[in-house]
């Protein structure tokens, strides 16, 4: 009887071992492998999560519609821009801006660069010297927009930077300012600043003048002639020049009405201007056409940039037609 009841006990302490082992490999499996169900569960999660990354949304959309951005009437780089570009065209002999109504209109440089740089549809123009890397240049034509493309005159979408002034008005101070933005200093301020500079003038020195005078006109002018004149009145402690970023149009103006005593035009003059003005062009500038840093987009011809500001190309898709 003893034996029988320890072989018993013996069985039951096997069964209840077997019991717990078969509980531990079921709680193995179900923590280490997936149904069915869920693995497909899982892989829609996973596709899913992919979806929502940055890199597989990245893919540029070429059917978007092109958002135009472009510069304030009066503008130098406006008037340079559509003149160079076909987009001021002539019609019943008359030279008219057939600019697309659909442009944002933005009245300044940086303007311009914060709505590309805020829009991945964005296409805009502005002076070279102030392109930064919030926004990307396009190559016009096939070439860079760099400062060598405009001085070796194969970057075609280029103008100068003019100063203009009455006589009567500009005064020793600002006479003076001009001899020294022609000097070899001077010049060398305008290539450190991107833009490039002419022949230069004999070096300069200080004249010991005193006083204040006014500078007003194009803002992509503004940058070099702030650069400019914080160099000059460095050397001229008793000279205070005034900056007022108003625009090409606006600065000839105040040049012609005596308000101020120099006036910046990023473009040629236009024939009243240049009857009632003295000139000097201090720099040539590229216009550089940008894009958002999304975009793809390398390169556009003239035609192309024409097409596109008169409205006739509306998408990225249809530069490919």
């Amino acid at each position: 009887m003893n034996l029988r009841k320890i072989a018993s006990v013996f069985m039951v302490m096997l069964l209840l071992v077997g019991l717990v082992a078969c509980g531990d490999k079921a709680n193995e499996s179900t923590g280490e492998k997936e149904t069915p169900a869920q693995t497909e569960e899982s892989a829609k999660v996973e596709e899913k999560e992919a979806e929502e990354t940055p890199e597989a949304t990245g893919d540029f959309d070429t059917s978007a519609e092109i958002t135009l951005v472009s510069r304030e009437d009066g503008s130098g780089t406006r008037g340079a821009f559509i003149e160079i570009t076909g987009v001021e065209g002539k019609v019943d002999g008359e030279k008219v801006d057939q600019t697309s109504e659909e442009a944002m209109i933005q009245n300044s440089t940086n303007g311009v660069m914060t709505a590309v740089a805020g829009d991945p549809n964005g296409l805009g123009y502005i002076s070279l010297g102030s392109l930064n890397d919030t926004v990307k240049a396009l190559k016009v034509n096939g070439v860079a927009a760099t400062a060598e493309g405009v001085k070796d005159k194969t970057y075609e979408l280029a103008r100068p930077f003019n100063l203009a002034w009455k006589e009567d008005v500009i005064g020793d101070i600002g006479k003076d300012l001009l001899v020294f933005i022609a000097s070899p200093e001077g010049q060398q301020i305008i290539n450190d600043q991107g833009y490039v500079g002419l022949e230069n003038g004999e070096a300069y020195t200080p004249a010991n003048l005193e006083g204040t005078i006014t500078v007003a006109g194009s803002t992509s002018v503004t940058p070099l002639m702030e650069a400019l004149v914080e160099a000059y009145e460095g050397l001229n402690p008793g000279v205070s020049i005034e900056i007022q970023s108003t625009g090409s149009s606006a600065g000839m103006t105040s040049a012609m009405e005596g308000s101020a005593n120099i006036g910046m035009a990023s473009r040629e003059l236009k024939g009243e201007e240049a009857e009632a003005l003295t000139s000097q062009a201090i720099a040539m500038d590229g216009i550089a056409v940008i894009v958002n840093n999304e975009n793809p987009l390398d390169d556009l011809s003239l035609e192309q940039i024409k097409n596109i500001y008169v409205g006739e190309i509306l998408t990225w898709s249809d530069l490919e037609k």
